[in-house]
């Protein structure tokens, strides 16, 4: 290798140790070499294999250098038997919420056991560009954020941006942060058809926000003089535009009233993170919300975000398709209890521990464990509904589960315009799968499912469904450009591999 290459690999080994929060001697511990090796190393002082490479990559959980760059695959081996204990790691959706959110406090915020998923890397990539300080404290995946005392707009990182939708949460804050005026790029993420932001901008108006959408970008002004003189009645009940409204109202020093608000899991964690920063909060958990918000926040916070439901009920999925006994542990059960009486319903046999609470102080958790279970479609459609429904994110992996089950099971994903479309790419593995209309599945089983060669959909859900699908598979599959599943889950595809899965990430060379 050059020097020159030499020098930039250096750079980039010190600045991944460096974001991992760890020092030169830790590193060095790591891969069972000395401080001083580790210092030559990130001046560009010695030569470098792959293999020591790759063992820098592992050690800092960061991919110094890409051979064949390109999208990761999934190899997957089936059918599969899983056996063992899988923890559901902290939400996804809280997360980035979280992360919005702590654009409101000038103080410094600790985030706890922070899912390290890439829908959190481009949005802390948007907010590093922003001047916002962000360190991955430990390998707990616990985060500080330190915003700066002026955001600055002008660089925002825009690729990044355009590669999530979350950065739509960023009018709320920003209203009160910002200047004026601002530009923020359109929204990107899942493909699941047309998604209106009429909803956000009818919440945010009566505290003086206007928004123009053009050029590919939300123009924003902000008349300060503009307060809410009644209640906000938002006209869906979305999880976005509730938190959206819960933020703008934090930093408005008065009392607003959100009706019709989502009382879905992680507007209640955003709104018990809210509540350190000294924002009065009355009715979490309920449609209605009133906020007593403070002009200025200016404190130091540590929060831990609660568990994901939509994951526990991926693993439950996992157990159910591949007719295992797992115990799924930390499962926010309040946010559970339709699926499994659903499931219930279907035959499923399964056991809770007592109830105990999240690292929150408030979200309530079990453990399930699953039992071998013969099931029987349900006779009725499956629908999700607004908490405390059947969650909306959920549905999908009914779809797999029916394709298990005896008889037919009919889905009707009202919400989003194209997602069920995507459930019909399970008729490559065997499923009996009738799409109805864009909104509506047919699922007749049970399947005898057989691997094969899948590309990704583009939405995040329906993805995760394809992967389970494979898991109980005879033979091997290939689930291709797999970045759309790293979106929304942190390593599932080794977390699934320790309770007994045989999934191989790889790329094309």
């Amino acid at each position: 290798m050059t020097q020159d290459y030499l020098g930039r690999i250096g750079n980039l080994i010190r600045d991944a140790r460096k974001h991992r929060g760890m020092t030169q001697q830790q590193l060095a511990e790591a891969l069972g070499t000395s401080q001083s090796a580790i210092n030559r190393i990130e001046k560009g002082h010695q030569n470098l294999s792959l293999e020591m490479l790759a063992r820098f990559g592992d050690a800092l959980d960061s991919e110094i250098v890409s051979v064949g760059a390109g999208p990761t695959h999934l190899r997957v081996t089936g059918p599969t038997t899983l056996s063992g204990s899988i923890e559901v790691k902290t939400s996804k959706n809280a997360g980035v919420a979280l992360l919005c959110a702590s654009l409101l406090n000038r103080g410094r915020t600790v985030l706890r056991k922070v899912a390290r998923i890439e829908e959190v890397n481009r949005l802390l990539e948007v907010l590093n560009s922003l001047g916002v300080e962000t360190n991955w404290l430990n390998e707990h995946n616990d985060l500080e954020i330190i915003p700066p005392a002026h955001i600055d707009l002008s660089a925002i990182d825009e690729a990044a941006a355009r590669r999530t939708r979350s950065v739509i949460m960023f009018l709320g804050p920003l209203m009160h942060r910002a200047q004026e005026a601002f530009d923020l790029p359109y929204a990107g993420g899942c493909q699941l058809g047309t998604r209106t932001v009429e909803p956000h901008m009818a919440a945010l108006r009566p505290f003086g926000l206007k928004v123009v959408a053009n050029e590919g970008a939300y123009h924003a002004s902000v008349d300060s003089k503009i307060t809410p003189g009644r209640p906000i009645v938002l006209t869906e009940r979305g999880d976005t535009v509730t938190e959206n409204a819960l933020m703008a109202a934090a930093l408005h020093p008065g009392t607003t009233v959100i009706r019709n608000a989502s009382s879905n899991y992680m507007v209640q964690d955003l709104c018990f993170y809210l509540e350190k920063l000294g924002v009065a909060i009355e009715g979490v958990g309920t449609t209605t919300l009133t906020v007593t918000g403070k002009a200025d926040i200016n404190v130091d916070v540590d929060y831990s975000p609660s568990e994901d439901p939509i994951e526990a009920m991926s693993l439950l999925a996992a157990a159910i398709v591949t007719k295992s006994e797992i115990t799924v542990k930390r499962v926010p059960i309040e946010f559970m209890e339709i699926e499994l009486a659903v499931l219930e319903e279907m035959g499923f046999s399964y056991e809770l521990t007592e109830e105990y609470l999240a690292a929150n102080g408030r979200t309530r958790l079990v453990d399930v464990t699953s039992k071998k279970s013969e099931l029987k479609a349900p006779l009725d459609k499956v629908h999700p509904m607004p908490f405390p429904g059947l969650n909306i994110d959920n549905l999908p992996f009914f779809a797999v589960i029916g394709a298990v089950a005896e008889g037919q099971t009919f889905l009707h994903d009202w919400v989003y315009e194209n997602r069920a479309i995507y459930l019909t790419e399970l008729s490559k593995l065997g499923v009996d799968v009738k799409l109805l209309d864009p909104h509506r599945v047919m699922i007749q089983g049970p399947a005898r499912l057989s691997g094969t060669e899948i590309v990704c959909p583009p939405a995040l859900r329906p993805a995760v469904v394809i992967l389970l699908a494979m898991l109980a598979s005879k033979g091997t599959s290939v689930l291709r450009s797999t970045y759309v599943i790293h979106r929304g889950y942190e390593d599932l595809a080794n977390r699934l591999n320790e309770i007994g899965a045989n999934i191989e990430p790889f790329r094309d060379i």
